[in-house]
């Protein structure tokens, strides 16, 4: 994730486990698929327990149970034979799937983000979707897609009318909206850009009712520092599985 914010300090481990039962299940423990089985319902392809975005939204495949076997079974019909796709939340591979690379994160929570309309910020429209693609490739804050604009509102920032920063809605678990898309171009980083933008997208998260939230890879240290000197909290780790589905015997 690349952005313009800058804070020191350490990143704090996440929070103990309470002893005891365990805590229910959240939403957001599996928020791609609380998304694609609500608010984003209308963006899924889905066979059985196992869905994902069309593929020129987003690359986000969910499960409903990771831990179900029949849920992977729907994810071989789903993907196809020999595909490699990506699940999150899934600690055990089943017999017969190849595990291709595993990728470690974190989520994080909107908690005392201060929150604020940018008179600057300009909502983003699918005739923009060019520069924004071309802002991706050069700044590389995560996946972004030709129609991943359809998902939520998309804001940018322009200099001599040139967009160099934007932010923006992906994922939407009932009640919660992901930031995401959050980058700078490099002859702007420093003027503060990102955080204006995040502030922005997260004041029109909360005038509709919802609550903030956003991923970043475990390795982006300073981006998780710069999210929670914002005042985001560390809510949970979250594993990614790259894994290739197995192909039947005699194809």
């Amino acid at each position: 994730m690349s952005t313009d914010l800058q804070s020191p300090g350490p990143v704090p481990p996440p929070a103990p486990e309470p002893s005891g039962e365990p805590a229910p299940a959240h939403l957001l423990d599996n928020a791609a698929w609380a998304a694609l089985s609500g608010p984003h319902r209308r963006f899924a392809e889905v066979v059985g327990s196992a869905a994902r975005y069309q593929t020129d939204v987003s690359p986000f495949v969910a499960l409903a149970d990771p831990a179900d076997s029949r849920a992977w079974d729907d994810l071989a019909v789903l993907a196809g034979p020999g595909a490699e796709t990506s699940v999150s939340g899934a600690t055990r591979v089943p017999d017969g799937w190849e595990t291709v690379r595993r990728g470690t994160g974190v989520q994080l929570i909107a908690d005392t983000l201060r929150s604020a309309a940018d008179p600057e910020a300009v909502r983003l429209t699918p005739a923009d979707v060019p520069e924004m693609l071309d802002l991706v490739s050069r700044t590389r804050p995560g996946p972004f897609l030709p129609r991943t604009i359809e998902l939520g509102a998309y804001w940018g920032i322009r200099r001599g009318g040139r967009l160099v920063a934007m932010a923006g809605e992906r994922l939407r678990p009932p009640g919660y909206t992901e930031i995401s898309a959050v980058c700078t171009d490099a002859g702007h980083r420093g003027e503060g850009l990102a955080t204006r933008l995040v502030r922005h997208v997260a004041q029109g998260i909360r005038d509709r009712g919802d609550t903030p939230f956003l991923h970043a890879a475990g390795t982006n240290e300073n981006a998780i520092r710069l999210y929670l000197s914002m005042g985001f909290i560390l809510r949970r780790r979250t594993l990614s599985t790259l894994v290739r589905v197995p192909v039947p015997e005699g194809r």
